[in-house]
């Protein structure tokens, strides 16, 4: 086992982009929702050592301290490896000496901050609301107590906005230095308040100019862009990231969390009083070899680094090439094969899911 999804629901106040599974935070609803969290590990959990630990949201710091301590006493059972990453996301405005302490004697040892732009506009788009300043401030207090693996979310393509934008934003993004960079082209997805306001996406061709300014940018400045949307300083890459790429197995708890479990994959309920009920179950799938070598692909080939082919091939007995029309990829240069690792060609990796669908 390699890691563990713990899913934070609060939130408060609620982004405009937002499809993940949230309310508002109310104090009632919360320390329900601990107890009941803490009965389905208690219930799940068989003891194995994990390399990870991540609590996501929703907004895990809107959690008073008090509930964050608790989260952490009941979360103590988690058996962890000796170098196990424990990540904590953040709102910018929710940080405080208290969240500091209380994550540091946990043994919190990196954060994930949303701060997704500094442009007024997008700001107001994506209902947002912090400053350059206030960042620089937070970032200085983070480092005073040692935090020394932090991310920043980055969102680009956000509509109306220009070139000149995203390049001022990853300017003032690297002022910051932090350790790891996360980028997300904004998705009008369904239900979410951009999508009931009719907000049209960017044109697909500005998103791609987007997409490769930040990768050379982000690049030149000495991040190793080690997945398709992220970058990280050396040693920094987010191993709990890497345990879905590599398709390993993780446990996913609280609502609308997912995991993967032997060969099933699987998300709990996405309602809130079913859950505080202890009616956890959602959706589950039980996965066959083929599904299993295909979710392999899928996730693998966003590392930029790809696939190890002789790994693949000892774990699924069968040779990489009898199962997926490797040569023909190969020759149009969508695949490249370098010392033993299966990879999308660099130049391709913004038509990734084109490739995706060749192969599967």
């Amino acid at each position: 086992m390699k890691a563990v999804y713990i899913h934070i629901p609060f939130c408060k106040s609620i982004c405009s982009y937002c499809d993940f599974c949230k309310v508002f935070y109310y104090p009632k609803w919360s320390y329900a929702y601990l107890k009941a969290l803490k009965e389905e590990i208690d219930d799940v959990y068989m003891g194995e050592e994990v390399q990870s630990i991540y609590i996501g949201g929703g907004t895990p710091s809107s959690l008073s301290c008090k509930e964050i301590d608790y989260l952490f006493y009941f979360i103590k059972k988690f058996k962890r490896a000796s170098f196990c990453e424990v990540t904590f996301e953040c709102n910018l405005e929710d940080i405080t000496d208290d969240l500091l302490k209380v994550l540091k004697k946990n043994k919190v040892n990196r954060l994930s901050i949303g701060i997704e732009s500094f442009q007024d506009q997008n700001l107001c788009l994506l209902g947002r609301n912090h400053s350059f300043q206030d960042a620089k401030e937070k970032m200085k207090k983070i480092r005073s107590y040692g935090f020394s693996n932090v991310n920043l979310d980055l969102i680009y393509a956000i509509s109306k906005e220009s070139l000149k934008m995203v390049k001022d934003d990853l300017r003032l993004f690297l002022k910051l230095k932090p350790d790891h960079i996360s980028t997300y082209s904004l998705m009008i997805e369904p239900h979410t308040i951009l999508a009931h306001q009719h907000i049209k996406p960017i044109q697909e061709e500005i998103d791609r100019k987007m997409y490769d300014t930040i990768c050379a940018t982000l690049k030149r400045k000495g991040y190793l862009h080690y997945e398709v949307s992220n970058f990280a300083k050396k040693g920094k890459e987010s191993r709990h990231n890497l345990t879905y790429w590599n398709n390993e197995e993780y446990y996913g708890f609280g609502l609308s969390a997912s995991g993967y479990l032997g060969n099933v994959r699987y998300t709990n309920t996405k309602n809130l009083f079913a859950y505080l009920k202890g009616n956890r179950k959602g959706e589950s799938q039980i996965l066959d070899q083929k599904e299993k070598m295909d979710h392999e692909v899928m996730l693998g080939l966003r590392k930029l680094k790809g696939i190890n082919v002789a790994e693949f091939e000892k774990k699924y007995q069968i040779k990489m090439s009898d199962a997926y029309p490797l040569t023909p990829l190969l020759k149009q240069k969508d695949l490249t094969l370098k010392k033993g690792y299966l990879a999308i060609s660099d130049d391709k990796i913004y038509v990734m899911n084109e490739i995706l669908a060749k192969m599967i």
